[in-house]
C-alpha cells in the first residue's frame, strides 16, 4: 500500500514510527505492507519516491526540521506540489494530516476531492474535510469504489467510528454525547482540586495539554468539529457549524465547580449529537453518569442504541502514537475490504 502524507508533524511523525517499529509484524499477522512515497509539508519541504521513502532518514529530517536533511537516493524529488504527487499515478491512499480549518477545510478538502478524483483511498486525522463536506466526499468515494475512513478526528485511536459504524451495523444509534476534549476535561479535573480556572489552564500548557492559544479547546470550537463529523455519520443531513449550539468552559468558575460537587454532581464539557442537532456545552452531570468518572486528559463517548441500550467507550483522545494508531487501523480496514472485493 503506498501513501502520500499531506502533513507530517506529532501525528504524521507518530504513525510513521508505528511503520517503522511494527512492520515485520504487520507485515506477518496482517499481511500489510506500507510504504510511505511521497510527504508534503508547509515548512519542512516535500519528498517524493515512487518506490518508498525511507521512514528512519525521513523522521530524522523532519526532527531536524527540514527535509533538506533527508540524503539522496535514486529516484528522489524535491519540490513537488501535493497535486502533482495525486496526479503521479503511484498512490493508492492519501493520508491528511494537516491542521484543521473548520471555516473552509482547505487546502486539504480540495487534495481530497483530487485525490479520490485519481482514484485513491482517503484516511483522514484532519478534521476539516469531513466535517465541511463529509456527504460529497462520502458520495465521490462509493461512486467511485473507495473508501474514506476518518477514525482519528473524533478520539485518536479510540476506535470510535469503527464501534458506531461497524460493530454496532444493525443497531439504530439514537444519540452519542461525550468528553471529546481533553484539555478541557484536564482542566475541569484539576479545578475540582481547589484550582482556579487559570492555574489549571496554565497547568495544561506546561503540560502540553492545551496550545498556547488555547481558544479552539476551552471555547468549544474542537469539540464541536467533532459534534459535526458524528452527526453526519451516524445521522446524516446537512448540519453546519453555525447550527451548533457551542460554548465552552471559560466561565466555570471555582465556586461553580464547588456548587456541583456539594449537589453530588460534577462539570463536564460535553459534546452531543442527535438526528435533530447538536450541541457542545459544559453540563452538571449526577455522578452515577458513566461520563462523571472520566477525568484528565481521558476521551469517552456514549452511544444510546435501539438494541443495547447505552454503550460507553472510554481511551486516549490525543497523542502522537495513540492518533497514528487511527491512521495504521483505517488503513488495515481499506485493506480488508479492498481484500474481500
Amino acid at each position: 500500500m503506498k501513501l502520500l502524507l499531506i502533513g507530517f508533524g506529532v501525528v504524521g511523525q507518530g504513525f510513521a514510527e508505528i511503520l517503522r517499529d511494527k512492520a515485520a509484524e504487520l507485515q506477518q499477522k496482517h499481511n500489510f505492507v506500507a510504504e510511505i512515497i511521497g510527504v508534503v509539508t508547509a515548512s519542512t519541504g516535500t519528498l517524493y519516491r515512487s518506490n518508498g521513502l525511507d521512514i528512519p532518514a525521513l523522521l530524522e529530517a523532519a526532527q531536524g526540521g527540514s527535509f533538506a536533511l533527508y540524503p539522496d537516493q535514486p529516484g528522489l524529488r524535491r519540490g513537488m506540489t501535493a497535486g502533482d504527487m495525486i496526479t503521479a499515478g503511484d498512490a493508492d491512499v492519501l493520508v491528511e494530516v494537516s491542521p484543521t480549518d473548520l471555516e473552509t477545510a482547505q487546502p486539504a478538502l480540495d487534495y481530497c476531492h483530487q485525490a479520490l478524483d485519481a482514484g485513491l483511498h482517503l484516511v483522514l486525522a484532519n478534521k476539516g474535510p469531513v466535517a465541511l463536506d463529509y456527504a460529497n466526499l462520502q458520495a465521490k468515494a462509493r461512486d467511485k469504489g473507495l473508501q474514506m475512513r476518518y477514525e482519528a478526528t473524533v478520539m485518536a485511536g479510540t476506535p470510535t467510528m469503527h464501534l458506531a459504524e461497524d460493530a454496532l451495523a444493525g443497531c439504530a444509534i439514537r444519540s452519542a454525547r461525550g468528553i471529546l476534549n481533553g484539555t478541557t476535561n484536564y482542566i475541569l479535573t484539576q479545578m475540582e482540586t481547589g484550582m482556579s480556572y487559570d492555574e489549571a489552564l496554565a497547568q495544561a500548557q506546561e503540560l502540553g495539554y492545551a496550545e498556547t492559544d488555547p481558544a479552539g479547546d476551552v471555547e468549544g470550537w474542537d469539540a464541536a468539529g467533532k459534534v459535526l463529523i458524528l452527526a453526519k455519520a451516524l445521522f446524516g443531513g446537512g448540519l453546519r457549524l453555525t447550527d451548533l449550539d457551542v460554548s465552552g468552559i471559560t466561565a466555570i468558575s471555582a465556586t461553580d465547580i464547588a456548587a456541583a460537587k456539594a449537589a453530588g454532581q460534577r462539570y463536564k464539557l460535553i459534546a452531543s449529537a442527535t438526528p435533530a442537532g447538536g450541541s457542545v456545552k459544559a453540563t452538571r452531570l449526577p455522578l452515577d453518569d458513566p461520563l462523571a468518572s472520566i477525568g484528565g486528559s481521558t476521551n469517552a463517548i456514549t452511544l444510546e442504541t435501539d438494541l443495547l441500550g447505552d454503550i460507553t467507550l472510554i481511551g486516549a483522545g490525543a497523542g502522537k502514537l495513540e492518533t497514528g494508531y487511527a491512521l495504521l487501523s483505517d488503513l488495515l480496514a481499506i485493506q480488508r475490504r479492498t481484500s474481500a472485493t
